[in-house]
């Protein structure tokens, strides 16, 4: 069984077992104040074991990072990792603006009020702990590698194992509406034009088929230039090893 923000609890041999946060998997005979660096394994009434994780950021996180802040977008971290932790993560990837000590509902309240605000949100996640966020955004963006729960409170799954399609996803996004747009914009001028011809008699057939066809295929060709590449992943660099 899973709780959200907690940790995992199963039964083993007739008892049961919690993995995850200290006060919730050790109960009222917790050791101490709560410790955010480690998960405990306990019984719900004591702990029996602690272990130490830490994580490494991915190769591309600031870089990713970087290209959307190019883009104009402003990033903010929420993890539910004790502040220091997430104050060091988010010093290394340059972001000012982090959260820490977020559960599933504050990551969920926080959404709330920027869209209150007026903002549009788009989140990116992995974790059991992120669905409820995701399926709150008004974009949500889940890891190929994440949990399967992420995965369903997506828009959008990246398969690929790379951060960089990130960036470029937002940058495919704005270039197809901005290529929409202009589609539009042609097809509204030239029935405008079009049109009053037509209605004069000053158009054939064959010459409003023929015009209507190169119409068609001037809008095709247009979205076309979506298929061209928008950025290319920096090609890795030979590092001495010595």
């Amino acid at each position: 069984r899973v709780e959200p923000g907690a940790g995992v609890e199963g039964r083993l041999d007739g008892r049961s077992w919690r993995l995850g946060k200290q006060a919730w998997a050790c109960g009222l005979h917790s050791p101490g104040k709560d410790d955010d660096h480690g998960i405990w394994l306990g019984d719900g009434q004591r702990g029996w074991a602690r272990f130490e994780l830490q994580d490494a950021l991915r190769d591309d996180a600031a870089d990713a990072l970087a290209r959307l802040r190019a883009l104009g977008l402003r990033i903010e971290i929420l993890s539910g990792d004790a502040a220091q932790a997430v104050e060091a993560t988010a010093s290394e990837l340059g972001v000012s603006l982090w959260h820490a000590r977020q559960s599933p509902e504050d990551k969920l309240a926080w959404v709330r009020q920027r869209q209150f605000e007026g903002h549009r949100v788009a989140m990116l996640g992995d974790g059991i702990n992120d669905a409820p966020v995701l399926a709150g955004a008004n974009v949500s963006i889940a890891l190929g590698g994440g949990a399967s729960m992420a995965h369903r409170a997506a828009d959008l799954v990246l398969t690929a194992d790379s951060l960089l399609r990130v960036p470029e996803l937002f940058a495919l996004a704005r270039r197809t509406r901005r290529i929409i747009r202009e589609n539009l914009a042609w097809a509204l001028a030239y029935n405008l034009l079009a049109l009053p011809f037509t209605a004069m008699g000053w158009v054939t057939p064959w010459m409003a088929a023929l015009g209507m066809a190169c119409s068609s295929l001037l809008v095709t060709l247009n979205a076309l230039r979506l298929s061209r590449a928008i950025w290319q992943a920096p090609a890795p660099t030979n590092k001495d090893s010595r």
